[in-house]
């Protein structure tokens, strides 16, 4: 059994439900903008977006991080 965390906005979140809500939000060429990456800029895909967000923290900090200050 896992722990609880009520605090961490996160848990229970995968990387590919965060990115739907964001592209359903803001939309790829918003989330190109906020966050500048190829991924979302030239021909976006959730499946590339997640390969490159997988092997890539800095780029996977930064979405989370909007991610964040979205559900605020």
């Amino acid at each position: 059994m896992q722990p609880s965390q009520p605090n961490n906005p996160l848990h229970g979140k995968t990387l590919e439900m965060i990115l739907n809500e964001l592209v359903a939000v803001y939309g790829w060429d918003e989330l190109g903008d906020r966050i500048t990456i190829r991924c979302f800029t030239d021909n976006p895909s959730i499946k590339s977006s997640l390969t490159f967000l997988r092997k890539t923290p800095w780029a996977r900090q930064k979405v989370e991080e909007l991610y964040q200050k979205m559900k605020r």
